[in-house]
């Protein structure tokens, strides 16, 4: 039995031709960048967020850095943020000139631990990036409250949390003064392509994110300050905006073959061994819908890679995310940090295996899946 980690055919098939519609208006009309499509889908998706202001760009990566511009992050600054994650929420950083700085994360979570972070605050912290990673708003009480006493700006990287609650029912992006998003095919919101989004609260910050993603122009031809080529093209808008619509249901989907693993699971006897820990949905059990949104299941095993080889040969694909964390990545060897810095994050890069979890996933495929560790086991 073939196991995919993600099966956009399935997941395309029942929506195809509403979204190849709605392209197609987009092509009759020969307007590719920006347009009505990109402003239905910012408003969409604001809205969506429980925030006032979308503006729409071309990734998760520039939105990172477009919300950085906006803040005046540059050469001096330090900007706090986990260093267990996808690359780009440190490269954000380092690109505009500022330090990235590290705190150790929740072995629960993956999240940044907020006691860690906030012991990395100095006085040339201007920012923190907590990092909702897997689809599991980050603990943003006190992440919020230390970050107002020390006068530190909150970018939430969102990228895989479009829609995920807080204890509070509050959703990810509602919290900072920026929350970012991505659009990227696999994510559970995800486009044809590239595509992103910054979302704000702040009229004066959304006016500005504008500008930015416009080579800094309000008026064409005319400069105030300098951007980039942050525009979001209309075709990925239009797609995003037929697929948002069934987004509710698609996380509920995660939702249950989440619940459906953690039966089988506890059934084979491996999560009472120690063998495999589950991944924790921490909210549950506070009345938030959407209390994580399973952008990944993410389990620690031990002997992670010859599991790994072990699912590959029996045509499960599964996924290392983020085996290298950043502060042992080559490029930030500047920054002068050492291996054993930061022991939850190398942890999680050493033990963590994400499994296939996408809506379409049937009873039969998780049951191979989890058959099939269990042999790895015994073995």
């Amino acid at each position: 039995m073939k196991v995919p980690l993600l099966d956009l055919k399935a997941h395309h098939e029942p929506i195809k031709a509403e979204i190849m519609a709605a392209v197609r208006k987009v092509v009759d009309r020969n307007g590719f960048i920006l347009g009505p499509e990109v402003e239905e889908l910012e408003k969409a998706v604001a809205a969506y967020s429980g925030s006032l202001h979308a503006v729409g760009v071309t990734s998760g990566t520039d939105a990172l850095l477009v919300a950085l511009m906006a803040l005046g992050i540059g050469p001096g600054d330090e900007v706090v943020t986990a260093p267990y994650s996808f690359f780009a929420t440190a490269g954000a950083i380092a690109r505009l000139g500022a330090k990235p700085v590290f705190a150790d994360i929740d072995p629960a979570t993956f999240n940044i631990d907020p006691g860690k972070m906030e012991k990395a605050f100095t006085d040339k912290t201007k920012a923190v990036i907590p990092v909702h990673l897997y689809g599991q708003v980050a603990d943003m009480d006190p992440i919020m409250a230390a970050a107002k006493k020390r006068g530190v700006a909150v970018v939430e990287d969102a990228a895989q949390a479009i829609g995920a609650e807080y204890k509070n029912r509050r959703r990810a992006c509602s919290f900072g003064a920026v929350g970012c998003l991505s659009f990227f095919p696999s994510k559970n919101l995800g486009g044809w392509g590239d595509g992103g989004m910054v979302v704000t609260d702040d009229p004066a910050l959304a006016e500005k994110m504008r500008a930015l993603r416009n080579h800094g122009s309000k008026v064409k031809y005319y400069h105030k300050m300098i951007g980039g080529n942050f525009r979001l093209d209309s075709i990925q808008a239009a797609v995003l905006n037929v697929k948002l619509k069934y987004l509710d249901g698609w996380t509920a989907g995660r939702q249950r073959n989440a619940k459906k693993y953690a039966e089988l699971f506890k059934a084979s006897g491996l999560v009472d061994k120690g063998v495999v820990k589950l991944p924790e949905a921490v909210y549950e059990k506070s009345g938030a819908k959407h209390y994580h949104i399973y952008n990944q299941f993410v389990i620690r095993v031990p002997n992670r890679d010859k599991l790994k080889a072990h699912l590959t040969a029996k045509e499960i694909n599964t996924e290392v995310y983020y085996p290298v964390s950043f502060h042992e990545q080559e490029c930030f060897a500047y920054l002068g940090y050492k291996k054993g810095d930061f022991p939850e994050s190398e942890k999680a890069a050493a033990e963590t295996l994400a499994l296939p979890i996408y809506p379409e996933l049937t009873d039969e495929q998780k049951e191979f899946v989890v058959a099939s560790i269990k042999e790895f086991v015994g073995n």
